[in-house]
């Protein structure tokens, strides 16, 4: 009699079992498909994806999107003296002290070239890679330099971002040279010109993270995007 009863036990178990990785299935399937999706969400995401020009933007393979966003990273001190674009390092180890000793709020301004005709969705594209092109940047110095101390206090208020606009690269370059004179980190976006614009084009400058009153030096007078 105890058997007949374990083995009952054991088929309900199975059974349950079963009937559960059955369920399980069908609703990931039907998920995965999109049936039990709302008409709102995907009207949404159909009009995304219809979008010629957002949808080969978020389609390239990873390798392709490090390439066609890729920071320029030969704009260091050494390559703006060979290129003209500075010649005179004087004061910058004092700057970067002051910006150390400093206990002010930091910020990271995005500078954002409107000349260009970039959609909305290519704007946010190239001012997430210029914002990961300023933290990298940061984020490679000595633990105890002036730069991981400013890093430390941006990600502890918040992180705060502003965007602003331009209309010239002349313009951007004037200003990342302005900001690296006052010891601040400022990255310059290419983009390799796949989608919307020319190849080499620069999109987006990044500015900091630095202390408020210092960034406002270089960015303050600018219009917001």
């Amino acid at each position: 009699m105890a058997s007949v009863e374990q083995t009952q036990q054991t088929g309900v178990i199975l059974t349950t079992a079963l009937a559960s990785l059955i369920t399980g299935y069908i609703f990931g399937m039907y998920t995965a498909r999109g049936y039990l999706i709302s008409p709102a969400l995907a009207e949404e995401r159909r009009r995304y994806l219809s979008d010629p020009v957002e949808s080969e933007e978020s389609d390239v393979d990873e390798d392709d999107t490090l390439l066609d966003h890729a920071p320029n990273w030969a704009n260091g001190f050494d390559a703006d003296r060979r290129q003209g674009l500075k010649v005179n390092d004087g004061g910058l180890a004092e700057k970067k002290n002051l910006m150390l000793e400093s206990s002010e709020e930091c910020k990271l301004v995005l500078v954002v070239r409107t000349d260009l005709g970039m959609t909305k969705g290519k704007i946010a594209a190239q001012c997430s890679h210029a914002t990961l092109a300023c933290y990298k940047a940061l984020a490679r110095a000595d633990p105890a330099s002036a730069e991981r101390k400013v890093l430390a206090r941006w990600e502890r208020f918040g992180q705060a971002k502003i965007a602003v606009q331009i209309k010239s690269q002349a313009e951007m370059l004037e200003l990342r040279g302005k900001a690296r004179a006052m010891g601040l980190t400022a990255e310059v976006i290419q983009d390799a010109g796949r989608t919307q614009i020319e190849a080499g084009s620069m999109t987006v400058l990044g500015v900091g993270p630095g202390p408020k009153s210092l960034v406002d030096k270089v960015t303050g007078d600018l219009k917001l995007l």
